[in-house]
This record gives C-alpha cells, sequence and structure tokens, in this order.
C-alpha cells in the first residue's frame, strides 16, 4: 500500500526534482533539489503522457519542468516566456512580448565568488516578480579557473561589456513567433542558458508540471555542504 501510494503521488500530485545547472540563476541554484506540482497543467496518464483532466493552463511567467523536446527522455527547467501566439524579441536582455517591452528594474552587480560583475535585475513577468542576471556582451560567456569559485569543477564567469554602447548582445533576438500548442521556455541566466532560443518550442503534451518550492539543496560540485537557507523557499 505505502508503494502504490508513492507511485500515485509522484505520477499524478507531486515530484521531485534536482536541478543540474546553472540555466535558472538566481532564482534557482544547481544543487538546489524543487518540488513540482505535476496537475498544474492537468492529470497525465504516466508513461503516456496523454491529458485525461484539464485543470489549468500554463502562464506566462511560471518555471516548468518539461521534457526537453529533441530527447524526451531527459527533463529541463526553465522560465515560461512566450504563450502560443506571441510574438517575443529579446534586445539587450530585456524581453518584448507583443512589442511591449517586459518591466525590468536594475539591481545593481552581482558576484556570488563564481560569477563575477553581472547584472542583477527584476523581472516582472505576468504574476511573477523574480531576478534574472545578463552580462551585455556581443561575445557568449565562457568558464574559466578562479581560485575565488568554491566549486570543485571550476564554472567561473566574468562578465566583461564593451565599452561602445549599442553593440548588438550575444543572446538578442529580434522576433520569434511562438507555434500553436506550444510555448517559448528561456532561463532567467540569460547570457548562460541553453534554451529554447537554440533548440525551439516546447509542445503541450511535453510539459511536467510547475515547480513551486525549494526542499532542500546541495550542490556536489561545491565546497561547503548544504545551504540551508534555501530550503522552503517559494519559487517565483
Amino acid at each position: 500500500p505505502v508503494a502504490v501510494i508513492v507511485l500515485l503521488v509522484r505520477s499524478f500530485i507531486f515530484e521531485p526534482f534536482r536541478i543540474p545547472s546553472d540555466s535558472m540563476m538566481p532564482t534557482l541554484l544547481d544543487g538546489d533539489f524543487i518540488i513540482v506540482n505535476k496537475y498544474a497543467y492537468g492529470l497525465r496518464l504516466p508513461v503516456l503522457d496523454q491529458k485525461v483532466v484539464s485543470i489549468g493552463e500554463p502562464q506566462r511567467g511560471d518555471v516548468v519542468v518539461f521534457h526537453y523536446p529533441p530527447d524526451p527522455a531527459v527533463n529541463f527547467i526553465k522560465r515560461l516566456v512566450g504563450l502560443p501566439g506571441d510574438h517575443v524579441s529579446i534586445r539587450s536582455d530585456q524581453l518584448i512580448i507583443n512589442g511591449v517591452p517586459v518591466p525590468l528594474q536594475s539591481d545593481g552587480r552581482y558576484d556570488d565568488g563564481c560569477y563575477h560583475n553581472m547584472r542583477e535585475s527584476t523581472e516582472i513577468l505576468g504574476t511573477h516578480r523574480h531576478q534574472t542576471l545578463s552580462c551585455l556582451t556581443p561575445d557568449e560567456i565562457v568558464a574559466a579557473p578562479s581560485a575565488s569559485c568554491n566549486r570543485t569543477l571550476e564554472r567561473n564567469y566574468e562578465c566583461i561589456e564593451p565599452s561602445v554602447a549599442g553593440v548588438r548582445d550575444h543572446s538578442d533576438r529580434d522576433d520569434i513567433e511562438v507555434p500553436p500548442g506550444e510555448y517559448l521556455m528561456i532561463g532567467d541566466n540569460r547570457d548562460n542558458s541553453y534554451d529554447g532560443r537554440y533548440w525551439g518550442f516546447v509542445p503541450e503534451d511535453h510539459l511536467v508540471g510547475k515547480a513551486t518550492r525549494i526542499w532542500f539543496n546541495w550542490d556536489l560540485h561545491r565546497t561547503g555542504g548544504p545551504v540551508w537557507s534555501r530550503i522552503g523557499h517559494r519559487i517565483e
């Protein structure tokens, strides 16, 4: 009976998920363990992923776990930016949806010992108010070893921005039209996220659920053990 209950809960209600990358920083960190609400967008049959009960619809700004379209056996997590029919542009790391710039307020510079001189901003997307990281540079940000970074696998990124204004940013996109029945997903770490800007859109039947809370944190590639202060944080 216990095994049946656990199976039902994981299949239809809640499922744990571990954040495997930096793509959602600073909202989510590598090593965060989160709870995914699997019935937020309807009840689906396990294995078949067929929706049997429609409960709610994905909303712009939701943090969503989904099957990676090029390889559905792999789960990804990103923020839902574009709904079906939306036209999305990105200019200087600011989202523009259907011709309207998404509110973006500068919070200064971000430095955690592994990410240096990054732009930290507060973005209001739908009903969600959250932070983003960005760097206004035409070049891809690459990792390099650093004594200040407390990860055993060195991932040290420094934002070096050009002194000449008006240079096109590496992550800028002109006009992305979201097809019917599909969604555009982008990471909060705008210059270090492999997302829909590169591989396309997420079909509705690839959605797994909505990320809701952090229940634990332990990045095995980082010294210092668990970060206890992250436990219980609500995911905006």
